[in-house]
């Protein structure tokens, strides 16, 4: 397999310091919506990279849910490795690979625990069979079968089949303020665009042009 052969130019547009708004949420907002009106597949999609007690890093693909001036949220089982992690070091970084853009946004932060109410409000908008899921999948568990998890899925579809799915006191979600965020826009002969926000003591953000 040739992988060294496998390359393309990226051409789908430059990325000036003029173009870029203050503040790296409306940035990233900005972005985002224009991912979804030209159909990137899974445009919420990020990889969420966390590091354990051995300093061993780790990653898996997430969806986001919410962002605003607080921060971008995700959920997940308060027993999987990344939440587990979290709890030893709060700190993480999320990436967006928004390839058929040639876009990538990258967020190193701080992650918290939501408040129950947040979770709640977010897990009742959630289809029923997610709902259930959720209780049913010990996330991060060693897990012998399929067979188990489909039993155990069905044993909750039964239990829960006359009223509301509980939200599990073990799932909610994670919020992550950043202190510093990313944009990556690919560029002709390899020279991509680059600009990096840095948060300040002020609060304000100081925005620099990177080498690519």
């Amino acid at each position: 397999m040739d992988l060294e052969a496998l390359r393309r130019e990226y051409l789908a547009g430059g990325l000036r310091r003029e173009d870029l708004k203050e503040d790296p949420v409306e940035q990233f907002e900005l972005w985002m919506q224009q991912a979804i009106e030209l159909g990137i597949n899974d445009p919420t999609a990020m990889t969420v990279a966390t590091v354990d007690a051995q300093g061993q890093p780790s990653q898996r693909i997430v969806l986001l849910k919410h962002v605003d001036s607080t921060g971008f949220v995700f959920f997940t089982n308060y027993g999987s490795r990344k939440a587990r992690e979290l709890d030893a070091n709060a700190l993480i970084s999320l990436h967006f690979p928004w390839h058929g853009i040639d876009r990538q946004v990258k967020i190193c932060g701080r992650a918290s625990r939501v408040p129950a109410k947040e979770s709640l409000a977010y897990f009742l908008t959630r289809p029923r069979d997610s709902q259930l899921a959720a209780i049913a999948s010990r996330q991060s568990s060693v897990l012998s079968s399929r067979t188990l998890l489909l039993n155990e899925f069905e044993r909750l579809k039964q239990k829960f089949a006359g009223g509301e799915v509980p939200l599990p006191e073990f799932w909610g979600g994670i919020r992550v303020l950043p202190h510093e965020v990313e944009f990556w826009q690919g560029g002709e002969k390899r020279l991509h665009d680059r600009f990096r926000y840095e948060r300040q003591d002020d609060q304000g953000w100081q925005v620099e042009r990177l080498a690519p």
